[in-house]
């Protein structure tokens, strides 16, 4: 049997504003951006992956009101998803996405698991991790450190 994971769906508070942070910061590009009846099919992937689709998804899509709104209030509070994106240089990722303005949550560090990674809040307050390989230094230093 072959299986992989053709998309996953992040909740966000508004699809233009998480568009412009995914495509124009991140550099993902666009797969889908359709109209669904009152609501937006948008989607968008890395390069490197085209069997694989982010879905910017409308917590209202689908779903009754009592199960939207009670999606936007986890989203407000940055308890809903994540997503790990593999980079090759993690410090320069960083420097790029602090450089965008987004939340920093974690600079960057060595982990004892074996990556170097930081992470940061997309628009909609999602957790976004970055994770590449270790580069010379010690287990555990933050960018500060090194």
């Amino acid at each position: 049997m072959d299986i992989t994971v053709s998309h996953t769906f992040l909740q966000v508070h508004d699809q233009q504003v998480a568009l412009e942070f995914y495509r124009d910061v991140l550099g993902l590009e666009v797969r889908a951006d359709a109209p669904i009846e009152q609501y937006r099919w948008l989607s968008l992937g890395s390069e490197d992956q085209p069997g694989l689709e982010i879905v910017l998804e409308d917590p209202s899509m689908g779903r009754p009101d009592d199960d939207a709104r009670a999606l936007r209030a986890l989203l407000a509070k940055g308890s809903l998803s994540s997503l790990i994106f593999r980079v090759d240089d993690c410090d320069a990722t960083f420097e790029k996405l602090r450089a965008a303005g987004a939340e920093v949550m974690q600079e960057p560090v060595d982990q004892a698991y074996g990556v170097r990674d930081c992470a940061f809040r997309d628009p909609s307050g999602n957790q976004l991790r970055f994770s590449g390989p270790i580069r010379a230094g010690a287990v555990g230093a933050t960018a500060a450190e090194r």
